[in-house]
């Protein structure tokens, strides 16, 4: 399944308390994820979960612009959040939450045919033209897209991150490789993509499998 492309991107990625991990997938299945992507201009919401962990996810949604995640709408409902939501979010570990303006992408997605991304936040002063065509070119990689931050916007004070204490991830740039591979693999490929990107300064995650993917109709 192909999701709608959008140039503004919401990453967040947190540990769940152990305890709260059913109610957490029942709050972010059933109520969060279907009320971000009503709102206009937001095209589709995935979460995935840590390779190797039981309690570790990404969480993101794509937007038409980076505008959209500092939008009058968007904005309303981080600062009127739902009683489930005022529940969940401090049950949120090791928070990092960043907005991000895609710079450049090479591929198709499809989640079925690609279940494994890993994600590679790193800070460069400038970023090789040739990077995301050398990642892409990786046998079984399905879709590779660079990410810049809006550090304008990733800063915006809301009610929302009152309730889970973190802000912006220190990383500037966001790598997304979207990967055909097993789950086994996954640890393998970051030394290679690591190694592409040439930066020191990184942090990076497998992630597999969308545990739960909606797209806005």
């Amino acid at each position: 399944m192909a999701t709608q492309a959008g140039s503004g991107l919401m990453a967040f990625w947190a540990r769940i308390e152990e305890s709260y991990l059913d109610r957490f997938r029942q709050w972010h299945n059933g109520e969060h994820m279907p009320e971000r992507v009503s709102i206009p201009g937001f095209l589709a919401g995935q979460r995935y979960l840590g390779h190797g962990s039981s309690n570790f996810f990404l969480m993101m949604y794509e937007t038409r612009e980076p505008a959209v995640l500092g939008g009058a709408d968007y904005l309303a409902r981080l600062n009127a959040p739902t009683a489930w939501t005022r529940e969940s979010l401090p049950h949120f570990r090791e928070p990092a939450r960043n907005i991000y303006r895609r710079i450049s992408a090479q591929g198709k997605t499809d989640l079925f045919a690609a279940p494994c991304l890993l994600s590679v936040r790193f800070n460069a002063e400038s970023v090789d033209a040739g990077l995301v065509a050398r990642v892409a070119a990786q046998a079984g990689v399905a879709r590779t897209r660079l990410f810049e931050t809006d550090s304008a916007i990733s800063g915006i004070q809301t009610s929302e991150r009152k309730l889970y204490g973190g802000g912006p991830g220190e990383q500037r740039h966001l790598l997304l490789v979207e990967c055909a591979i097993g789950a086994g693999e996954a640890g393998a490929r970051f030394a290679v993509v690591a190694d592409q990107v040439g930066q020191r300064d990184h942090e990076h995650d497998a992630v597999v499998g969308a545990q739960h993917d909606l797209v806005a109709a």
